[in-house]
């Protein structure tokens, strides 16, 4: 029998079974991003390749895309034939454009480069002439700051793995073999920057029962302000996302923090939750939720 997990709804307990499928190890499934991203989702791939080979869609639609682990997974393993990204950070999106339009010059880029303090705040002070050499500061940034934090007064990393400072999470082969990997797909990967919230109706209007939708949220649910912390745009209408995800159908799966306002609204549409246990940057315990429509996981 499937351990309960609890969340406070109103005055009463809302529980929910723990997932089968445990946080798993990120050295444990392939890393395909380049992208250091807070609230990454390495750890929910077992979830992710769990849910496409059951619901078998032909199309992710990914509107809160960040470092994009979940499409590139779906891709490059072929749960999918097509992944479509949204990403509202003007940042973020020209890393996406550059890495799909324009791989090859993007890795030689990375390649020739070595971080020092002087040559990231040079770049980080300097505009972009093009979006390949805005995409590339955006890489340079993040994994050059803390827990590749972009939001505006993110430090940098100063003593960094084994003491390597500035430069302990650029590895230049590394970046440049996923980036190489990622470009063999790029045809099957189409990429906007807009507003994941805004687009994602018309989205499943056009693409109705053969789409399947991830969606990661910024975490803000519950008087949180973790996403507000951590991202340059986090301000989400949570009930309206769970109306729509309802009223349209949708084959979905999507992750929260196990926020009492977020129990009710799963409650309130007929929804089903996972929980899975996670520990946070500071090793404490917490539970993190894997949404469905249809019961999948306990």
């Amino acid at each position: 029998m499937a351990r309960l997990s609890s969340s406070a709804k109103g005055h009463h307990m809302a529980p929910f079974p723990t997932s089968r499928f445990p946080a798993v190890n990120v050295a444990q499934v392939p890393q395909r991003s380049l992208l250091r991203y807070p609230g990454g989702k390495t750890w929910l791939i077992p979830h992710i390749r769990e849910w496409l080979t059951k619901t078998k869609p032909k199309i992710l639609i990914e509107p809160f895309a960040g470092g994009g682990i979940v499409s590139l997974t779906a891709v490059m393993e072929e749960l999918v034939e097509r992944a479509i990204m949204v990403e509202i950070d003007h940042d973020v999106a020209a890393f996406w454009h550059a890495a799909l339009r324009d791989g090859a010059t993007l890795a030689k880029k990375i390649r020739h480069f070595t971080p020092t303090h002087s040559r990231v705040k040079k770049l980080e002070r300097q505009g972009a002439c093009c979006v390949t050499d805005h995409g590339f500061r955006t890489l340079i940034l993040n994994r050059t700051r803390k827990a590749g934090i972009l939001a505006p007064g993110a430090s940098y990393n100063k003593h960094g793995e084994n003491g390597k400072g500035i430069g302990s999470r650029w590895y230049p082969d590394t970046l440049a073999a996923r980036l190489e990997a990622i470009e063999k797909y790029a045809e099957k990967i189409t990429f906007c920057e807009a507003d994941g919230m805004k687009i994602l109706e018309p989205l499943l209007h056009g693409w109705g029962h053969t789409a399947a939708v991830f969606l990661d949220p910024p975490y803000t649910a519950g008087g949180k302000r973790a996403g507000a912390r951590l991202y340059a745009h986090s301000e989400i209408d949570h009930a309206r996302l769970f109306k729509l995800l309802a009223q349209r159908h949708t084959n979905f799966l999507m992750t929260y923090d196990c926020a009492p306002e977020i129990v009710e609204l799963i409650d309130q549409h007929g929804f089903h939750a996972a929980s899975v246990q996670m520990k946070n940057a500071h090793h404490n315990h917490q539970s993190e939720l894997v949404i469905t429509r249809e019961s999948m996981f306990s």
